[in-house]
């Protein structure tokens, strides 16, 4: 059992995923997306560390690892146009040129994960072009296939990719375990109001070390 709000959680580590929700250069570094529109990249690379803890314990389990990316076509093609329109408003149109080359669009570094949190072979790499990770991918097949049952949710923004996919997979029947200390928000307020509307309403809420202690595994 895993120690949590509002109550302990069962754990099957076969038939659990751990979700790594959006690491990307365009929302934790300098240079990137979220930098550009004038956010603190300090707050949303919180998580790094934890995480890097998180994935080198867990990859000597069976649990499914999925990363995913938020970013567009390169011919921009999946990009509504209300959205590419705010993003021009707010100095940080997807698919200029950045530090790190066009923002939010696949292909480029800006788009691509944090060097401290790249996949190792086997882990799964999903790129979808909302906030959601269910929305124009094939999460939820994977996941179906697999027997996956339970969600280990991490990355950021906590109240915006992390909450649109928990929220949705509440909906299609999965067990939803936010790992608190794994998420963050560009303003920290939005994190702790996401965390608290988790455990009252849509699932569960822990931290990386009370899940690797529960499941015996090093917490370093």
């Amino acid at each position: 059992m895993v120690p949590a709000q509002p109550y302990p959680l069962k754990l099957d580590l076969a038939h659990t995923a751990l979700l790594v929700i959006d690491m990307q250069n365009d929302f934790c570094t300098l240079g990137g997306w979220a930098d550009c529109k004038g956010f603190d990249v300090s707050q949303t690379q919180q998580p790094i560390k934890p995480l890097q803890t998180l994935l080198q314990s867990l990859r000597q389990t069976p649990v499914t690892i999925i990363h995913t990316r938020e970013g567009h076509r390169p011919d921009l093609s999946d990009c509504p146009p209300h959205k590419l329109a705010r993003s021009k408003k707010q100095n940080a149109e997807i698919g200029s040129e950045g530090a790190m080359g066009r923002l939010l669009t696949r292909g480029s570094k800006s788009h691509d994960f944090v060097d401290e949190l790249q996949p190792v072979s086997g882990e799964i790499v999903l790129d979808k072009p909302g906030k959601g990770a269910f929305v124009a991918t094939d999460l939820d097949l994977i996941l179906r296939q697999r027997g996956i049952r339970t969600l280990l949710l991490t990355g950021v923004t906590t109240e915006c990719c992390v909450h649109t996919t928990l929220r949705t997979a509440n909906d299609v029947g999965y067990e939803c375990l936010l790992l608190e200390d794994c998420c963050a928000s560009l303003k920290p307020e939005f994190h702790q109001v996401s965390v608290e509307m988790t455990q009252m309403i849509f699932g569960w809420v822990t931290t990386s070390r009370q899940l690797l202690t529960a499941v015996n595994l090093q917490a370093a």
